[in-house]
């Protein structure tokens, strides 16, 4: 036995989402079932759609930042009951007894994780060989993949915590971001946006670096101290040797060096946003600073509760537009052109109209 599920699917790099059947499996004993009420869209989302990255098996469905209430649970289960307000973001599955996942960093799982959408499933109980995404009205997923989400935020503006804030969230934590510190957030767009909000949260310094004069506004409002323009070559020089940590959201690959720059002696810069090759990484800004780079990849299912609940403490939620979800499409392009502030989410409820 499966349940039916409704959704959207592309079914080639070229084609458009649009609406497609597909079967979940039926809850287990440790199964959590999920109405799905909002669903964000990462761009992510769109990149693996398109086959941008490679390796996109088709039918696909995407979607990583769910929003729903629990509709049924397993007989094992005890953390959730029906009508709990709970969220599912980018991992379904995991090996669970790497030390990776023992230490409840799931998203660093040695013999890889499962992804929300188009991550092997190693589970079964339907007909389809990989996972279907959130783009849908239900989704079953394991106890310990499933998040509760805080009662006092809104849950359309939630969903993308999923994803963006807990990409954000993740690295300002393992830095210990905190008050006293000057914090750099490089890029203000769906993770950007987020970062500024979560590391004014924690108390620091908030510094936004930006191309874009226009978004100076934006940072300011969404918690920022400052802006710095890194198109302003006489600002950036001023700044340099000053800042205790940058959060770098930079969606493609990039000169890292005026960035390094920043850094004071023993300081770090953390990437998340570019999934690609860096354009230029010079050895002198690191050497004669004692300077670091590093990477993050999202966060841990506890750690990614942890963000939530945080965010619930300091009434955090991402600035979104809803969407039905017949306009998918054009939320892609707009995405795409960097036409949103500053996430998309799309309204489940659109499935049935």
């Amino acid at each position: 036995m499966t349940i039916a599920v409704h959704g959207y699917a592309t079914q080639s790099p070229t084609s458009e989402l649009a609406p497609f059947t597909f079967e979940r499996r039926e809850p287990r004993p440790q199964d959590v079932v999920i109405d799905i009420l909002f669903c964000g869209i990462c761009h992510s989302d769109i990149h693996s759609a398109r086959n941008e990255w490679g390796g996109t098996q088709y039918p696909f469905t995407p979607g990583h930042e769910i929003v729903g209430r629990v509709a049924a649970v397993g007989k094992d289960v005890s953390t959730y009951k029906a009508g709990d307000l709970v969220g599912v973001g980018c991992m379904v599955d995991s090996c669970r007894h790497c030390a990776s996942c023992e230490d409840g960093l799931e998203q660093y799982c040695e013999n890889g994780f499962t992804g929300t959408y188009g991550g092997e499933d190693k589970i079964g109980g339907t007909p389809h060989k990989t996972t279907f995404g959130g783009y849908s009205d239900k989704i079953t997923v394991d106890e310990r993949f499933v998040l509760r989400i805080p009662d006092n935020l809104d849950p359309a503006a939630a969903a993308p915590l999923l994803c963006a804030g807990i990409t954000t969230y993740s690295p300002l934590r393992h830095w210990k971001v905190g008050p006293g510190q000057k914090v750099g957030v490089i890029g203000l767009g769906g993770l950007g946006h987020m970062g500024v909000k979560l590391a004014h949260a924690m108390g620091a310094h908030v510094v936004m670096i930006t191309t874009s004069p226009s978004k100076g506004e934006d940072a300011r409002k969404l918690g920022a101290d400052e802006v710095l323009l890194s198109t302003d070559a006489a600002a950036m020089k001023a700044a340099q040797n000053s800042f205790d940590f940058l959060l770098n959201t930079i969606p493609v690959g990039h000169d890292v060096d005026p960035y390094m720059a920043l850094l004071k002696r023993d300081a770090a810069m953390v990437v998340v946003g570019a999934v690609e090759p860096l354009t230029n990484v010079n050895g002198i800004p690191f050497i004669f600073r004692r300077r670091s780079m590093a990477g993050s990849l999202i966060g841990g299912v506890p750690e990614t509760q942890e963000m939530l609940d945080f965010c619930g403490e300091h009434n955090i939620t991402c600035d979104i537009e809803t969407i039905a979800i017949k306009d998918v499409n054009e939320a892609y392009d707009r995405t795409v052109k960097g036409d949103v502030k500053y996430r998309f989410v799309i309204d489940m409820a659109s499935l049935e109209s």
